[in-house]
């Protein structure tokens, strides 16, 4: 069983469908097959290609400077010698990379990154990966994906009647998985399930993650007790268009500044000089504080992005969605500055997971953003999480089949999973409780837990989270489920991790900030 349809959940999906062709793999996934936060994904994915200027030394020395030398040095190593291997295979499957006239892959530079190394499709690379990785899925026979199924938890050694539940030898059995067209909650069984269910951006008010994006995995295994880590390390993303709404903000890529975009100050000013040597290049959380400290000393609600000296047609040829969304909102990028600002973008805590994605409960694996693999450390270099999904994925399915084939799987357990009991609960008649709620939670991240934090603040977020918790397990106790209840549970169960970690950080690193330790 595979929860998600991002790179990760499919690449897996992939490999074991080819290896295992009698293995009965299912996909589930809570919105339609394609949304995933893949889908967003416009910048590219970070291999090394030309051995000419580039090796896989100047990559690892980038990732491990990127996340403060937090990062797990072995996995790093890992990824980035593997990634060659795994970038020609999902070629091999049909996704298209933008090529030179002589053949060879174009290159991009991202923040962070010392070398042009990031393949990419225009600006959106992840759609075509999504597009090509869903369509080999959905040739594949023993590959079902089940789309509108929402996991609302995993079922372990605790609900099976008269089983002892031993928090140092949890095992998976499957999942409880709410059929949203149906309206039908049941239980899928299996002997290794796989979560693929990406971040947790709409913890906060803003962020450039898809509406799906609620931290459910990262969630359910914490409440299946299993180990989660280094929740307190989110990275915002410097560059999101500014608008009055909350919710989904479009993201300008990393790219454009990389292709020679500047920040100013609304009133047309130049500033990254004064926050890094690496000006608009440094990494994404000097890059986010400098323009959130530039807003707190203005007041301005945004800054503006330059592209105003830009090469036009290489523009509109690189970044085709970028141009015409600004096109959309009113803003020529090429006479007018793009209002921007840091959202929530990606989180480099999650799940624990070994080097072939197995997470401290039996029969579970875990790969990509709902992951803490080691990788990203305490700040993800750009375009690096692509990569991650597929090296994981490919080393998740080499040992799910591993396990497969020595079959040492509890039968009696697997067979004695209980139906979903909501025996005693009542529709909810209307969801204005659900987005009240919602609204509290993400107001009190976004304004206390945020870019820059403080002791006092999460101390504060702290109590008021505790406030939220108790409110929403009442609600939960006492109702049919619903996605969007299931979704607040799951974002509540994230804020407290991200909360609890953070005031457990003593020093500043990477993407965390305490104004204390400054």
């Amino acid at each position: 069983m595979v929860i998600g349809s991002g790179i990760s959940g499919l690449s897996y999906a992939i490999k074991i469908s080819e290896k295992l062709p009698d293995a009965k793999i299912t996909i589930v996934t809570k919105a339609e097959e394609d949304e995933t936060n893949t889908k967003y994904a416009q910048g590219g994915l970070a291999v090394v290609m030309d051995l000419d200027t580039d090796n896989f030394q100047k990559h690892i020395d980038d990732t491990m400077r990127a996340g403060d030398y937090e990062n797990n040095r072995e996995v790093v190593e890992m990824v980035i010698k593997e990634g060659p291997d795994r970038f020609r295979e999902i070629v091999e499957w049909g996704v298209n990379f933008d090529k030179k006239e002589d053949g060879e892959f174009k290159l991009g530079r991202e923040g962070g990154h010392t070398e042009f190394r990031i393949v990419h499709h225009k600006d959106i690379t992840g759609a075509e990966i999504e597009r090509a990785l869903l369509e080999y899925c959905n040739k594949s026979p023993n590959i079902e994906i089940l789309d509108y199924h929402y996991v609302i938890d995993l079922i372990t050694q605790h609900h099976i009647p008269n089983k002892n539940f031993d928090l140092e030898n949890i095992s998976c059995y499957g999942a409880y998985v709410l059929d949203q067209k149906n309206k039908k909650i049941k239980k899928i069984t299996a002997k290794v399930t796989m979560v693929a269910t990406g971040g947790a951006g709409h913890v906060y008010k803003n962020t450039t993650n898809p509406k799906i994006a609620t931290g459910d995995g990262i969630a359910f295994v914490h409440r299946a007790r299993g180990k989660v880590s280094n929740m307190q390390y989110i990275q915002f993303h410097p560059t999101a268009m500014y608008s009055k709404r909350d919710g989904m903000l479009f993201l300008i890529s990393e790219a454009v500044r990389g292709d020679g975009a500047k920040l100013r100050t609304k009133n047309g000013e130049k500033f990254m000089h004064k926050y890094d040597e690496r000006e608009e290049l440094a990494s994404r959380d000097i890059v986010a504080r400098a323009i959130d400290n530039e807003m707190k000393i203005s007041g301005d609600e945004y800054v503006g992005l330059d592209c105003r000296e830009m090469d036009k047609e290489k523009f509109i040829e690189h970044f085709p969605n970028i141009y015409q969304k600004c096109m959309d909102e009113g803003i020529d990028p090429f006479k007018q500055l793009i209002p921007v600002v840091p959202a929530s973008h990606y989180l480099m805590g999650g799940i624990v997971v070994d080097k072939d994605g197995q997470s401290s409960i039996k029969n579970l694996f875990a790969v990509g953003e709902c992951t803490n693999s080691g990788l990203h450390g305490a700040n993800r270099l750009a375009s690096n999480s692509l990569l991650e999904g597929l090296v994981y994925g490919h080393n998740a399915a080499m040992k799910s089949i591993e396990l497969l084939h020595k079959d040492e799987f509890n039968y009696f357990d697997l067979e004695n999973v209980p139906e979903w009991n909501e025996e005693g609960m009542k529709v909810m008649e209307e969801k204005v409780l659900i987005t009240y709620l919602r609204k509290q939670l993400q107001e009190m991240m976004s304004d206390l837990v945020s870019i820059v934090r403080s002791n006092e603040r999460l101390q504060l977020a702290q109590k008021k989270q505790r406030e939220i918790y108790e409110a929403v397990t009442e609600l939960y106790n006492y109702s049919v489920i619903s996605p969007e209840l299931s979704e607040l549970r799951n974002l509540v169960n994230v804020s407290y991790l991200i909360i609890k970690h953070s005031l457990a950080m003593k020093e500043n690193k990477g993407a965390f900030y305490n104004k204390d330790f400054a």
